[in-house]
């Protein structure tokens, strides 16, 4: 089971990067609270292209993992008249095409706030146009997830490729194979996670499937995805041919 610290922050949502002329302060933004992950520091200064080259590979690379487990929003916060958010938006662009390409691209978002400090997010995060964004973004992101679903529905193997009950899901990422399938993505309702009378049974299910990069999303319930989920039960595995 999943500990309950765990469940009390919620599920992911996004990745929030505050960025400031010599760092880059990471957190990972839960549906109910937001955790500092780490701060990053500029080798340098602004004018070496290397030094800033490095500082912005460090920061792909410390939200990298929160990516694959399936949250695909990030936001990239900075103060106003500064143009940190739109070098890192050209460096993505230049060396990181898969972050903004395909079905998994990411959703890169901006807002023109500092979010360095903890009272900083705290006051971000509490603000309508913040709270706005992330609906926004991640409804976009799960479109890309419907999208996804309807193909796996719609092929030949769809019997195969798409399982709906937990029986079969939770089979499926225990015994990480099944029927020369894999599990690649696992979706649920937030409203299906909220009124289960398996909550033991999913939270440890959510948990072994971080633990073997399974990608896992919540999604709200009237969100359209949210809204076709619930048509399928509620919870979807979506699995990947071997």
């Amino acid at each position: 089971m999943a500990p309950k610290s765990g469940y009390r922050r919620g599920y992911a949502v996004a990745v929030l990067v505050g960025l400031e002329e010599r760092a880059a302060v990471l957190w990972k933004v839960y549906s109910k609270v937001v955790k500092p992950e780490t701060t990053l520091r500029l080798e340098g200064n602004r004018n070496n292209s290397k030094a800033v080259y490095n500082f912005h590979e460090a920061i792909v690379n410390v939200f990298r993992p929160t990516l694959k487990e399936g949250v695909r929003t990030v936001v990239l916060a900075s103060p106003q008249r500064t143009f940190y958010t739109r070098e890192f938006i050209e460096h993505v662009n230049r060396h990181h095409a898969w972050l903004t390409q395909g079905a998994n691209k990411v959703t890169f978002a901006e807002i023109t706030e500092s979010a360095s400090t903890f009272p900083q997010v705290t006051a971000l995060t509490r603000k309508h146009v913040f709270q706005k964004l992330i609906q926004d973004t991640t409804s976009e992101e799960t479109m890309g997830l419907l999208d996804l679903l309807e193909s796996r529905l719609s092929g030949s193997q769809g019997d195969k490729a798409v399982l709906y009950s937990l029986d079969d899901v939770e089979d499926a990422v225990l015994g990480s194979q099944r029927r020369g399938f894999s599990p690649e993505h696992l979706l649920l309702t937030e409203k299906y996670l909220k009124t289960s009378r398996q909550k033991g049974r999913l939270n440890r299910l959510m948990q072994i499937s971080a633990n073997k990069k399974i990608k896992t999303r919540v999604v709200d319930a009237e969100s359209p995805a949210g809204k076709r989920l619930t048509q399928l039960g509620g919870i979807v595995c979506l699995m990947r041919a071997q």
